[in-house]
């Protein structure tokens, strides 16, 4: 999957970045580049260390032990009769602390460990939802880009068609509507071609939002949209699901929910509190050592509620696994069946549609400056022309959004891009 997603990337990047540029530069834009100021500058990314700290530091908060209490107490004083004043006081001095039982700390330490492994899965998450929005806006622009194309390409038909009916009205083989009908139809071909320009400033600005530009510097993106890499086999892809950062949670959740019901149950051991110390006899003089030992009762019926929580928990988190592995089983054969059929209707359209109708459109403009084929019929072949290539250019753009899709919910398509600082 890693070589099918580099192929992938190498197919719509063919442009390269040179040493030291920026995003500003005037060369196009290749979605390495994007990736890469993405990961650079995005929040989302740089809140990752300050979760990590934080996790860090709870799961050391959680192996600390119970503290050592320091306690004075003094007794007998400012009373009545013997106790009046301070000559029968007693003044006590003591240590205590508590000795947990049933292994609480050692649960509570994989509990708090349990969330800071789980922070691996989640920075890897986020980096691929993010890495697949930049790539899917991306895809976005270069479709407009493509599509900008096409319309200059109509542009250019249009112009030549009116000047064409201009010849010819001028020469009294067609009439004056012919001419205006020709002129109306190159105004709409150049107003659509003016609308994607602003469409594909806007795309731009929206891809460029994603690592925090409000000016795109780049008018241009690089790449191919009708390259197609090899579709993989269904079968190699359901392989890979489990791979995905949506069931491997599952894995870091089990270990959290078995950390959290080994911590109820732990608390069904009563913790052993104790004290000692020392205490002063102002009546005679004398000291004394004094220690105390005390255990709450009940401990395991109240720890019952909890626990059998925690066991819900954890049954419910197999079924809910059960249940995400169904959806996104269901998921990818959609997704992989929308891959075949859009590189089917690509290569149908290079082969078969597109070659037939250029040609169709060029012998009908020799036809037309002939006088053997009349101007509505030129026009329409020009439309019919045009209509193919956004139907192209459509599935194009819907074969890569399914493979962006695809690699996702396997969790290996931004594999290469790792190590990317």
């Amino acid at each position: 999957m890693v070589r099918y997603w580099a192929a992938w990337a190498a197919m719509l990047c063919v442009a390269a970045w040179p040493p030291g540029a920026s995003a500003r530069d005037s060369a196009p834009l290749t979605l390495e580049q994007a990736f890469t100021l993405t990961l650079e500058r995005h929040p989302a990314l740089e809140r990752l260390p300050l979760a990590r700290v934080a996790r860090t530091a709870a799961r050391d908060e959680a192996a600390q032990k119970p503290p050592l209490t320091a306690g004075a107490t003094l007794e007998n004083v400012l009373g009545s009769g013997d106790t009046a004043g301070f000559g029968a006081a007693e003044l006590s001095l003591s240590l205590s602390s508590v000795i947990e039982r049933g292994d609480k700390r050692e649960a509570r330490v994989a509990v708090a460990q349990g969330r800071l492994d789980a922070l691996a899965n989640e920075t890897r998450a986020t980096r691929l939802d993010l890495l697949a929005e930049v790539a899917r806006r991306y895809l976005d622009a270069l479709a407009i880009q493509a599509a900008e194309a096409a319309a200059t390409d109509l542009v250019d038909q249009r112009t030549r068609t009116a000047a064409a009916a201009a010849r010819r009205v001028s020469a009294g083989a067609s009439p004056r509507p012919v001419q205006l009908a020709a002129e109306a139809a190159l105004a709409r071909a150049t107003l659509e071609r003016e609308l994607l320009q602003t469409q594909g400033a806007a795309a731009r600005r929206r891809l460029a939002a994603t690592w925090g530009e409000r000016d795109p510097g780049f008018e241009r993106l690089a790449g191919d949209l009708l390259a197609l890499p090899a579709v993989p086999a269904f079968e190699a892809l359901t392989a890979l699901l489990d791979r995905s950062p949506e069931l491997r949670r599952f894995a870091d959740e089990r270990r959290l929910s078995e950390a959290r019901l080994q911590l109820a149950r732990s608390a069904g051991s009563a913790d052993l509190a104790w004290d000692v110390g020392v205490r002063r006899l102002q009546a005679t003089g004398d000291t004394a050592l004094i220690a105390g030992l005390s255990l709450p009762l009940g401990s395991r019926t109240r720890a019952r509620p909890g626990i059998v929580a925690a066991e819900a928990e954890l049954a419910d988190l197999e079924l809910e696994r059960e249940s995400e592995a169904i959806g996104l089983y269901a998921t990818l054969a959609e997704a992989h069946g929308r891959l075949l059929a859009d590189r089917q209707a690509v290569s149908r359209a290079d082969t078969d549609v597109l070659p037939r109708l250029v040609r169709a459109e060029e012998e009908a403009g020799r036809s037309y400056r002939a006088g053997a084929l009349s101007y509505l019929e030129w026009a329409q072949l020009q439309a019919d022309l045009l209509a193919a290539r956004r139907d192209q250019i459509t599935a194009a753009r819907d074969f890569h959004r399914a493979l962006i899709e695809i690699q996702r919910l396997t969790g290996d398509a931004f594999a290469a891009d790792e190590e990317t600082p």
